[in-house]
């Protein structure tokens, strides 16, 4: 069996630097807001062409207290709209939910999987103050069309970069195209830690302040409250694990595009689109999502061949129980994806011989 994603096998290429790093945050004795996090915040902040990174406990906590910081600073409040796609992991419409905001779902581009700025524009109304772009799978959404509907409109915009670490939008990098972005180092992302962990990233001096209060409780001080803040904080076993591995990022998400490339190159087979690339950026793909009208006859012949793949996502948000409120809404193109989406094996260790075993398994298949 090709597995999905092999993250045994990913991580033995720096075993030694993670073990590393894990043995000296241990015989370090601080766990919490040491040295590890403050190396990490300085270099990713540096990565994404940014003043500030913010190391947080996870990526919806991300996009939770950039939200919950535009409250305390006055520009947003409760039952505000916020529009974003409905074709996304839940995480992005929880974070609306949970800050007591209002989530308003727009379709998709069916070429890029990402949030369609024409649904954008025309599910605008008098209360809605923020986007949330999310750039699905790797490729960056389109941002310039974003930024024009926000500017217009004055509206916040922000990204969720959970999936594109490392993707560039006409050479910015993800994390540096909005007022602020949410990244999550869950242990399958492009940049992994080895348990949940996640960042915000902004230019924005008094969004920095209040983010890196509202995550230690409220606190900038110690016993000393300025918000009705939460605990999400990066340890610093994590913080370590990715000071390992953002060194390695830019070489595998090269390595991920090469081997895009020689699926988009070599798979020839008419009933399977294969997903297409804007030449506004560098799609880093964290996925590769072909697409079927047979999606389930052809997700069933590759497992019996040994295949491994996964549906990102087989229900979108407004079609899930948690969002049943919505369930009457109509959103064509999300609801066709659903159904014709499927991703395929794609991680740096994939073997060639892998690679081309799953191409070979993709031509000979047949409706």
């Amino acid at each position: 069996m090709i597995p999905f994603l092999d993250l045994k096998r990913e991580n033995a290429t720096c075993l030694t630097e993670l073990q590393d790093a894990m043995c000296r945050v241990s015989e370090s004795g601080w766990y919490l807001h040491g040295e590890e996090k403050a190396l990490f915040e300085e270099q990713f902040a540096t990565f994404c062409g940014v003043k500030y990174a913010i190391g947080v406990a996870n990526g919806l906590d991300a996009l939770r207290l950039i939200l919950l910081a535009y409250k305390e600073i006055g520009r947003l409040h409760d039952g505000d709209e916020v529009i974003l796609p409905a074709n996304t992991f839940i995480a992005t419409a929880l974070a609306v939910s949970a800050c007591n905001l209002t989530p308003v779902f727009a379709d998709c581009d069916i070429k890029t999987y990402n949030i369609d700025p024409i649904s954008v524009q025309n599910k605008l109304t008098a209360r809605t103050r923020a986007i949330i772009a999310v750039h699905l799978y790797g490729q960056t959404a389109d941002m310039n069309a974003l930024k024009s509907i926000s500017e217009n409109n004055k509206l916040i915009l922000i990204e969720d970069a959970a999936q594109a670490h490392g993707a560039t939008y006409h050479q910015k990098k993800a994390g540096s195209l909005a007022d602020a972005a949410a990244f999550s180092f869950y242990p399958s992302k492009n940049l992994g830690a080895l348990a949940d962990a996640g960042a915000v990233t902004t230019d924005n001096d008094e969004l920095d302040e209040v983010i890196r209060s509202l995550c230690n409780y409220g606190s900038s001080k110690k016993y000393e409250y300025q918000h009705k803040g939460i605990n999400s904080r990066m340890s610093e076993l994590q913080a370590a694990v990715l000071n390992v591995k953002l060194k390695q990022l830019d070489a595998n998400n090269l390595k991920r595009n090469q081997l895009a490339q020689n699926y988009s190159q070599h798979i020839h087979n008419n009933h399977i689109i294969k997903p297409s690339i804007s030449n506004k950026g560098e799609h880093v793909f964290h996925l590769y999502v072909i697409r079927c009208q047979n999606r389930d006859s052809l997700q069933a012949y590759l497992t019996k061949s040994g295949i491994q793949t996964q549906i990102h996502y087989p229900i979108p948000i407004h079609k899930q129980e948690a969002y049943k409120e919505y369930s009457k809404l109509s959103l064509p193109v999300s609801e066709q994806l659903q159904n014709e989406i499927l991703s395929l094996p794609l991680y740096p260790t994939l073997k060639e011989v892998e690679i081309n075993y799953i191409i070979e398994s993709l031509n000979n298949w047949q409706i």
